[in-house]
């Protein structure tokens, strides 16, 4: 059976900001449900990881939703992200979108990350678009998945 994505948690930091209040409607748009874990106002002394680790731990618990994290490089915010137990997030840096298509399709990616200083809003809506709408392969994937699902270093 197929998961019906309904809602999608945003956050980054302030590098991101613009760009996350800017895509906001088109998410909505799409017709899902949208939480902003913030930053909710700019402010150059924010630290991501206080927006990135809450919003982290709550797409863990929900298989119905995904993450779209946006900040200035994308990076850091992937890092942390995948710290979470249950988080997969792939890092989309402009231009080819093939690399988000491959991370839905083949490595179940449920966070996708960006920077605004790398991505136009263009390149972000049609990342957007895609990691929304590309199915889990499953298949040998899932073989691969349970595998890395298992790991503790």
């Amino acid at each position: 059976m197929k998961e019906k994505i309904t809602t999608i948690y945003m956050g980054g930091d302030h590098a991101g900001f613009k760009l996350k209040e800017k895509l906001k409607p088109f998410i909505l748009k799409q017709g899902y449900k949208l939480e902003d874990f913030g930053p909710f106002k700019y402010n150059k002394n924010d630290d991501y990881p206080d927006f990135v680790v809450p919003l982290a731990k709550k797409l863990a618990k929900n298989k119905f939703a995904r993450a779209i994290i946006i900040a200035g490089s994308g990076q850091g915010e992937c890092i942390v992200a995948n710290k979470i137990k249950g988080v997969r997030a792939g890092l989309y840096h402009g231009g080819s979108t093939k690399i988000v298509f491959t991370g839905r399709g083949h490595d179940n990616t449920n966070a996708l990350c960006f920077g605004s200083r790398f991505v136009t809003f263009k390149e972000a809506q049609r990342a957007i678009k895609l990691f929304l709408k590309t199915p889990f392969e499953k298949g040998r994937h899932a073989r691969r998945m349970a595998k890395v699902a298992k790991v503790i270093a």
